[in-house]
C-alpha cells in the first residue's frame, strides 16, 4: 500500500445557479493577458449541450484520455512513435472555431465619430487579428439553451438513450437543464503529464496538484490533445501552454481557490484525501463498468491506523492526515457514496467529483398531468425528466446503477427532511426509503447540514502545505516525497512552483 495525499474537490450540482461568478473570478486573476483571451480555466456549461470547446466529450474527434490495449492502457492521442511522427503537427487539436475567436468592440468609433444624423456603433473586432469579425460563438454561447436542436441535440452523452427520451428533452413543456461547472481535475493518472515530450507537466508530490513549468514547455501541445477534458490551453502570444493551477499560491496561505471562494451557490467543497497509488494502473485499465467503484475504493480511510502509519512512512505530515479526517470530499465520496467522477471512462482518475442533480424527477407527463406512484417513489426515477442513462453517461461511465443509487439517497434525504419540516409525507414511506438505501436518520441529518448549512471552514478543509519539507527534498532527502505516479511513470517534482 503506497499511501499519498491528494487535494480533491467536489461540486454539488443541485446548488449551482449558473451565475458564472466562478468563471469571472478565475478570468480576472489568471487569464486576462494577451494570448489567454479564449482561455477559461473555469467554465460553466449547460447540460444537455455541446460544452466548451465544442463537443469536448467526443474522443472519437479529439482522441483524449486513455484506452485499454493489450492488458494495459495507452494514450489515445499519442505514443512514442506517433509522438515523433506528429511532433510538428497535432491532428486532433481543437481549432479556434471549436473554442471561439475572442473579440472586443471598437469603442473609438463611438467616441471619435463626427456629428451626424446616424447613431454610431462600436463594431466587434477580433482580439487576435484586430480585424472586424462577425460573432458566431462565445464561451457560453449555448447557455440555458438545453432545448435547442443546434446545441443539446449534438450532446455526445445521448449515447444509449432512446429516441423518445431524446425528443422528450426538447419538448417545451418538459424542457429541463442543469449547469456543469468544470476546472482541471488534477487527475491521479493525468494524460496531459504522460503525453508531454519535454516533461513540462508534473504532479506535485506533496498535494497532487498538476502544474506546468513554462520554462520547460516547448509548445508541442501534446497536453492539449491528450487531456480529454480540454483543460490545457495554448497561449498564442507566448508560445507556451497554460492550465488551471488550482490557485496553489492561495492554498499555500490557507485560502481556497478563487473560483471556490467566489461561488455564489456555495456548491464547491475542497479537502485532502489519502489514496493508494499502487492501484492507479490496475484501476485505470479496469472494465468500464467497474471504473467508478474501483476509484472510490482506492480512496483510503484516514482514521485507519494502518493507513495513518503507511502515510507517515511515505512522508505525509500528520497535520495533512488530520485534514483528511475532516475532509468534506471524503465524507460525500466515501462515507456517503454520493459523489461521482466526470467521465470516468477517460481513465485519468479525476479528483474532481460531482453530486449529480436531483432536478424535478417527478416529471413524467401523462395527458398533461404529473403523476407519482406513492407506493413506489423510486419508480419515478424511470420517468425522470433527465433520463438516468444520460446522467450515467456523464458521471458513471455509463453505469446506470451507480447514478440510480446516488439519486435514491438524495431523494431519501429530501423526503426525510420534508417529513420532518413540512409533515406532508407518510412516515412509513420515509422509513421504507431509509431501509432500501441503507441510510439512517442521523446520516440524513448530517448530509442535509453539510449540503445546506455548512460553514466556510466545513466546505474548505485546506491542508497545511508544509513547503519547508519540499525545501528539504530539494536538498537531497529522497525520503520526504516519494513522488512517482500514474501509468506514464512520470516523476512528480515538488520543487517546481516554489
Amino acid at each position: 500500500m503506497d499511501v499519498r495525499a491528494q487535494v480533491s474537490m467536489m461540486f454539488h450540482l443541485d446548488k449551482c445557479i449558473g451565475c458564472h461568478t466562478c468563471s469571472v473570478a478565475c478570468k480576472n486573476i489568471w487569464t486576462d493577458r494577451q494570448g489567454t483571451e479564449y482561455m477559461w480555466w473555469n467554465n460553466v456549461e449547460t447540460k444537455p449541450g455541446t460544452g466548451y470547446p465544442t463537443k469536448w466529450e467526443d474522443q472519437e474527434k479529439y482522441k483524449g484520455g486513455w484506452q485499454p490495449q493489450d492488458k494495459t492502457i495507452m494514450l489515445r492521442a499519442t505514443d512514442k512513435f506517433r509522438g515523433l511522427a506528429n511532433i510538428f503537427h497535432q491532428p486532433h487539436l481543437p481549432t479556434i472555431d471549436d473554442y471561439y475567436e475572442p473579440w472586443t468592440y471598437k469603442y473609438s468609433d463611438l467616441f471619435d465619430a463626427p456629428a451626424g444624423d446616424d447613431q454610431p456603433t462600436a463594431r466587434p473586432i477580433s482580439m487576435i487579428t484586430g480585424e472586424p469579425i462577425d460573432i458566431n460563438a462565445g464561451p457560453n454561447w449555448d447557455d440555458d439553451l438545453s432545448g435547442s436542436p443546434v446545441y443539446a441535440n449534438n450532446d455526445p452523452n445521448f449515447e444509449n438513450l432512446s429516441e423518445g427520451e431524446k425528443q422528450a428533452l426538447f419538448e417545451i413543456e418538459r424542457l429541463v437543464f442543469f449547469y456543469l461547472p468544470r476546472i482541471c481535475n488534477h487527475c491521479l493518472n493525468p494524460a496531459c503529464v504522460a503525453s508531454c515530450p519535454s516533461g513540462a507537466l508534473y504532479k506535485r508530490g506533496e498535494d497532487g496538484i498538476v502544474l506546468l513549468d513554462q520554462e520547460v514547455c516547448r509548445a508541442w501541445r501534446f497536453c492539449v490533445s491528450a487531456c480529454p477534458y480540454k483543460k490545457s490551453y495554448y497561449n498564442w502570444k507566448t508560445g507556451k501552454s497554460e492550465k488551471c493551477i488550482l490557485c496553489y499560491p492561495r492554498l499555500e496561505t490557507g485560502q481556497p481557490p478563487a473560483c471556490f471562494h467566489s461561488c455564489v451557490g456555495r456548491i464547491r467543497y475542497l479537502g485532502v484525501v489519502l489514496y493508494d497509488a499502487d492501484k492507479i494502473e490496475e484501476n485505470a485499465k479496469a472494465p468500464k463498468e467497474d471504473l467508478v467503484r474501483l476509484q472510490r475504493e482506492m480512496i483510503l480511510n484516514p482514521h485507519d491506523p494502518e493507513v495513518i502509519a503507511q502515510a507517515e512512512k511515505n512522508g505525509v505530515h500528520f497535520s495533512v492526515i488530520e485534514s483528511a479526517q475532516k475532509s468534506p470530499v471524503y465524507r460525500f465520496l466515501k462515507e456517503w457514496g454520493l459523489a461521482l467522477p466526470l467521465h470516468a471512462e477517460f481513465r485519468t482518475l479525476p479528483m474532481l467529483f460531482y453530486i449529480p442533480p436531483l432536478l424535478p424527477v417527478l416529471g413524467h407527463v401523462d395527458k398533461g398531468l404529473y403523476k407519482v406512484d406513492a407506493n413506489d417513489y423510486f419508480g419515478s426515477l424511470d420517468k425522470a425528466r433527465v433520463p438516468i442513462q444520460y446522467l450515467a453517461n456523464l458521471f458513471a461511465a455509463g453505469n446506470e446503477e451507480q447514478v440510480r443509487t446516488v439519486i435514491q439517497k438524495l431523494l431519501t434525504v429530501r423526503m426525510f427532511k420534508r417529513a420532518e419540516q413540512v409533515d406532508d409525507v407518510d412516515r412509513a414511506l420515509v422509513d421504507s426509503m431509509l431501509k432500501e438505501t441503507g441510510l439512517t436518520p442521523q446520516v440524513c441529518e448530517e448530509i442535509y447540514r453539510l449540503t445546506s448549512l455548512p460553514t466556510f471552514e466545513e466546505r474548505f478543509v485546506i491542508p497545511p502545505m508544509h513547503r519547508e519539507y519540499v525545501a528539504e527534498a530539494i536538498m537531497g532527502d529522497p525520503y520526504t516525497f516519494k513522488a512517482e505516479a500514474g501509468v506514464g511513470g512520470f516523476k512528480a517534482r515538488p520543487e517546481r512552483g516554489l
